[in-house]
């Protein structure tokens, strides 16, 4: 099988991220990171380990807005977990009131209220 073609430096994260949602066997998801980081590495300057850790915390993140069975697939097969609610099959998921907390802390530490 020929090597896919690298992601274009610019591209948006629903063309990089929504293709890793469908992904249901080990061996695609760890192409299809192995890609994620290469991108990386080349648009952002990172190193390996810091590609690697921002493209799990981008993964686990993008997978939170899809059904639970989805979020604990793609945490599995990315060895991923949500940046802010940890691994679906360790912690649930959230509730609709820890979701809310979680997006209000986020907007008061961006705004450098906390």
């Amino acid at each position: 099988m020929a090597n896919p073609e690298p992601f274009p430096e610019h591209i948006s994260l629903g063309e990089k991220y929504e293709p890793a949602m469908k992904i249901e066997d080990q061996a695609a998801a760890t192409a299809y990171f192995e890609r994620c980081v290469e991108h990386q590495m080349r648009a952002f300057g990172t190193t390996r380990a810091e590609a690697e850790q921002a493209e799990k915390a981008n993964l686990g993140y993008w997978a939170g807005y899809y059904d639970n069975a989805t979020r604990e697939r793609v945490e599995r097969l990315f060895d991923c977990a949500h940046p802010y609610f940890g691994r679906i099959a360790e912690k649930g998921p959230p509730s609709p009131a820890e979701a809310l907390a979680a997006g209000l802390e986020r907007v008061l530490k961006l705004a450098g209220r906390s």
